[in-house]
This record gives C-alpha cells, sequence and structure tokens, in this order.
C-alpha cells in the first residue's frame, strides 16, 4: 500500500481537527523518487511542508486575511530537507558536520552508529573503548564487542549509540512497541479562554516562539515558524556545545539568546519571557526541562493558553524514552539502515538519503503548534504538542516503498541553484535553500539574519 502526498496531507490535516475547505487551497506538484531511496522520502517532505504551510494560511485566514494557494512542489520540498547540505557561506563550503569518529562500524556480531558530534559524546564513547581519537582504534576495538551489549553499555553511560536492527527486529522490541501508530499528539493540558489573534500582515505576525533546541528537528520547527512570520527567539545555554553549520542555517529569522539554567537569575528571566510567550518549542530530554520547574502543567498554570512543543527521540513511553538518541541513531535502530541496505542489494548498512527523520518531524511539530494555535483560537484552553524521531520513522514507513527508487538522480547543488537565496548575516555572505512553500498572499521569508548564538538580549 502506498501513500500520495495528498493523501498524507489530508490525513495530517483531518486528525489534527482542522477547517476541511482549506484543503482545496492546496497545490502539489512533482513525483517520487524526489531523491534516490526505497522509501517516499519526497513524499515525506511535501507533505510535511505543505500540511505547515498551510496551516500558516489557514491560521491567517482565521484572524482576517484573504483565502490563498499554497503550492509545494516534491522537488524543492526533498532540497529543504537537505538544507544543511546546500548551504554555503561567503562561497565557501559550510563546516563539516561531522566527527571524524562519527559513523557506523561492524561489530563482532553486528554493526552499531556512535554519534559523536558533541565532544562529551566523543570523549565518552572512547573512555568506554579505552582507545584514543583515532577511527582506526575505534574500527579495531568495536570488532570485540557485542553490537547489543556495546549500545546498551553506551546508554547507561549517557552516550549516543545505536545497534543496527532490521524492522522486524525494532517492531518486536519493547521501544519499537511503545511507538504510536500516528506521529503527532495534540492535546489540551489546561483551561483558558479563547485567543484570537489580531489582524496581521503575515500569517504569525505576533505570536511568539521561546525555542531551546539544538541540531536539526527542532530547529527546523523554529526556522518554518519565523518564515511565516513568528516572533522565534533562541535560547541556548553558553556552556552548551552546538554545531556550526546547523546554527547558520536553521538560525535564519531567529533572534538568538543565552541564559544559564543552572543559574536562578537566569531560570527567573527565563520564566518572564515565559508569561509573554504563545508557544514554548523544546527539544530536551523527556523529563530534563520539568525537573527544572518547566514541565508542561506548570507552564499552563504559569501562562494559561501556552502551547507547549516538545520533540524527543524515541517518544514520552517505554524503556528507552529517557534515552538520548539523534536522527541517524534512529535510523540504524529501527530499521531504516538495515531497509535501505537490502532493498539496494548492498551488504553495509545504508542511511537515507537525506535526514529525513529530523526535518520531517521539525514540520511536523511546527504544523502540530499551528493547529494548537487555531484551536486556541476557537475554543481556548493550553496545549502540548509531541513529536518523536521514532514516531516520525513510523509514519515514514506507512507511506510506503518505491520499486526502482535508487535509480533516481541524486541532484547536485548546481542542479539546485533556482531553489537557493542570498543573504547577508551574523556569519557573512550566506547561500541557502529557500522555503519551499510557495504562498499566494504572505510569501515567506525570513525578516531577520541567522546571528552567531547569544548575540541578542533574552526580551521579546
Amino acid at each position: 500500500m502506498t501513500t500520495t502526498p495528498a493523501e498524507a496531507t489530508a490525513a495530517l490535516w483531518h486528525r489534527a481537527g482542522l477547517p476541511r475547505e482549506a484543503l482545496g487551497w492546496l497545490d502539489l506538484a512533482g513525483a517520487e523518487p524526489a531523491l534516490p531511496s526505497s522509501f517516499r522520502v519526497g513524499t515525506a517532505a511535501q507533505a510535511s511542508i505543505a500540511a505547515m504551510a498551510l496551516a500558516a494560511a489557514a491560521l491567517h485566514r482565521q484572524r482576517g486575511g484573504p483565502a490563498q494557494r499554497v503550492a509545494v512542489e516534491m522537488r524543492h520540498a526533498a532540497a529543504e530537507f537537505r538544507s544543511e547540505r546546500l548551504l554555503r557561506i561567503d562561497g565557501h563550503e559550510a563546516p563539516e558536520l561531522w566527527d571524524a569518529i562519527a559513523g557506523l562500524y561492524p561489530t563482532a556480531d553486528g554493526w552499531v552508529r556512535l554519534h559523536t558530534n558533541f565532544p562529551h559524546h566523543r570523549d565518552g564513547v572512547l573512555r568506554l573503548l579505552g582507545v584514543g581519537n583515532d577511527r582506526a582504534e575505534v574500527a579495531r576495538a568495536l570488532l570485540g564487542r557485542q553490537a547489543l551489549a556495546f549500545e546498551d553499555a553506551a546508554a547507561a553511560a549517557g552516550l549516543c549509540v545505536a545497534a543496527l536492527r532490521s524492522f522486524a527486529e525494532w517492531d518486536a522490541h519493547p521501544q519499537g512497541r511503545a511507538i504510536p501508530d500516528w506521529p503527532l499528539r495534540i492535546e489540551r493540558i489546561g483551561d483558558a479562554p479563547p485567543q484570537p489573534l489580531p489582524a496581521g500582515t503575515r500569517p504569525l505576525e505576533g505570536i511568539r516562539v521561546l525555542e531551546m533546541t539544538r541540531i536539526i528537528a527542532g530547529p527546523v520547527a523554529g526556522r518554518a515558524l519565523a518564515a511565516h512570520g513568528a516572533d522565534v527567539l533562541l535560547v541556548t545555554g553558553p556552556h552548551l556545545p552546538a554545531v556550526a553549520p546547523l546554527v547558520i542555517d536553521t538560525g535564519r529569522g531567529k533572534r538568538s539568546a543565552q541564559l544559564d539554567l543552572r543559574v536562578p537569575a537566569d531560570l527567573a528571566r527565563l520564566e518572564d519571557l515565559l508569561r509573554q510567550a504563545d508557544v514554548f518549542l523544546q527539544s530536551y530530554r523527556p523529563g530534563a526541562l520539568a525537573a527544572r520547574g518547566l514541565g508542561a502543567q506548570r507552564l499552563a498554570a504559569l501562562r494559561p493558553g501556552i502551547v507547549c512543543a516538545s520533540l524527543s527521540a524515541y517518544g514520552t513511553e517505554g524503556p528507552w524514552r529517557d534515552r538520548r538518541g539523534f536522527d541517524s541513531l534512529v535510523q540504524t535502530a529501527s530499521g531504516f539502515n538495515a531497509a535501505e541496505a537490502e532493498a539496494a542489494g548492498e551488504r553495509k548498512p545504508r542511511p537515507l538519503p537525506a535526514q529525513a527523520l529530523d526535518h520531517a518531524s521539525g514540520y511536523l511539530l511546527a504544523f502540530g503548534i499551528l493547529a494548537a494555535l487555531h484551536r486556541r483560537a476557537v475554543e481556548g484552553g493550553s496545549w502540548q504538542v509531541s513529536v518523536s524521531l521514532a514516531g516520525t520513522g513510523r509514519w515514514l514507513r506507512g507511506l510506503g516503498r518505491l520499486e526502482g527508487g535508487f535509480a533516481a538522480p541524486d541532484p547536485t547543488r548546481a542542479e539546485l541553484a533556482d531553489l537557493l537565496e542570498e543573504s547577508d548575516s551574523g556569519f557573512g555572505r550566506l547561500s541557502a535553500v529557500r522555503h519551499a512553500a510557495r504562498m499566494e498572499a504572505t510569501p515567506a521569508f525570513f525578516a531577520r539574519p541567522s546571528v552567531p548564538l547569544g548575540t541578542d538580549a533574552p526580551e521579546w
């Protein structure tokens, strides 16, 4: 069974409880395969971006703006799912995203993937293996380890490692069984009067989004909201590591401030910001912010009507609910790398042709936020929106597979030049992929340049 982009978008739309007539505004063009894969990555890209953009258009209509056509072309959507790969700074390639020892390794009985882009994760893996910072040493050491045992040992140490599994193995795993059938949860968590939005020239004008995210999925959600006019304030800790190209690519349209939540005065300042926010977008591990008094229920009491949006690796239920994870790890653990390799006739595990779980999760999270804002305007309430990378993976699987998908060309940056735009930034002159949704009445754009972390004051 396969799902078309229109069907996938409509399913998201109906499950979110949004106005049915808005689906008639949507134009989808293009066809699979958009990228070399046995999975419908192009469909996931087109549907998730289209649902989010259409929700922005519907919110604009709700606040008094005109109905408008929303168009998303699959080729462009697939390119936006690779935005970090297409970034250029002053005409040069962005710094390497991956640490030198990150990646897939054979073990005594299988394969594991290491995610070592943060120095403390890299150093922890090296200590666990008892080797130096050398890829060959790491490879030799892992040949003497059992894949599942090493995965468990790394998790116990708070590190980021995943053992390779098939879909059948993941579906039988307790965490695989804990993943819900639907990728997006939108639930009312408190009472508040309806809060209609005032008139504005852009769909999300006047919506304040306080963002505490890193890497790709959460930042992509914030970037998507900024593209349609939201006031997005990214708050990071000065002590937290970051990956520079991702900060640059996903920081477009946002202001950036720093607060250290270990300092009482900074925590109090964050709470002041939250009292004035419409949306709190965060991608900390489940329970991490609640331990600092920033759980969704408390925020709903602190700021009635707030929309709390959270992104996790493996969801909020199951034995891995507290486990650290990233797109590449979830692909490996949940069966995608094994399935792609099998479809391609290869022995080595094969990743998806984009960080598809990250990007799709980001747009699904932004879509859920907009659906919650719509419902807040109509019926009131405070809302919780939840997405996990593993849940998005299940959704991608459900879109169906492609016969002959690997025959699709892998487009070069030069071939995608018509989808790129240039802008000044706090890092130099950027060349980056434009937002893929084309809005008839309110074109998407980034009103603010990407800036270094901590450039702005922590204030609205």
